[in-house]
């Protein structure tokens, strides 16, 4: 829980007393600011949490927002009793939901709006294949896409625009949220007050980017060497 000496702030002074240019820095920087934020908003603080993943999981240029070291952080300061467990990990697991929802709604409505212009450079049988990937193996994507930045954020707007199945997503996005937000605040709780992650969290979520990038593009590149192959 966040301590007494913390003010009672509505969730919406957060946001009202920041620039875009400061919310920013603060997401980009999360690990040096987490704390001060905590004391000097309290409770808001949670709004501020939601936002972020709800908005990198849900639009694709915020894809660069802090995933997985930030949420490690958030249980660690939940070990410290600066935070609650018992809200955070609900919190972090709607976030995903509902952020995954936006996402694949607006891969759909791009999916079929395109579709329905019958462009020419329009591939519809990769667009076919991609749905019946999702369809056989939805479960384990989604199981690991959270865990993997940039992909988290690419697998619904993809589902979407393949228009998986809506019933199979949403369960599928729930198990994987359910995981995603349980074990990183879990693991945050009891390995996040280490020196070398509490030294390095930065780094770790340059890392994160980086590595959902690399495995884009090497993904990407494979299945054009595929289709090049004799």
């Amino acid at each position: 829980m966040i301590g007494t000496d913390s003010p009672a702030l509505d969730p919406t002074d957060l946001t009202s007393t920041m620039n875009w240019t400061q919310l920013l820095d603060i997401s980009l920087h999360f690990d040096q600011h987490l704390g001060g934020l905590i004391l000097q908003y309290g409770a808001a603080v949670y709004a501020l949490l939601f936002a972020i993943v709800f908005c990198e999981i849900a639009f694709l240029p915020l894809f660069f927002l802090p995933g997985n070291p930030m949420i490690m952080l958030c249980g660690a300061f939940c070990a410290r009793g600066l935070l609650s467990v018992l809200v955070m990990i609900p919190l972090l697991f709607a976030a995903v939901v509902l952020g995954s929802l936006v996402n694949y709604r607006i891969g759909r409505k791009l999916g079929y709006t395109l579709l329905a212009k019958d462009h020419a450079w329009l591939d519809r049988s990769a667009l076919q294949k991609a749905h019946a990937f999702y369809e056989a193996r939805g479960g384990a994507t989604f199981l690991i896409s959270p865990f993997l930045g940039m992909i988290r954020t690419l697998a619904p707007f993809v589902a979407g625009m393949s228009a998986m199945t809506p019933r199979r997503f949403v369960s599928y996005v729930a198990g994987g949220g359910a995981l995603w937000s349980g074990s990183l605040v879990t693991a945050g709780y009891f390995f996040g007050n280490a020196p070398f992650l509490r030294d390095h969290m930065g780094t770790l979520t340059l890392l994160g980017v980086v590595l959902g990038l690399s495995i884009l593009i090497v993904s990407s590149g494979w299945r054009l060497i595929k289709t090049h192959l004799p």
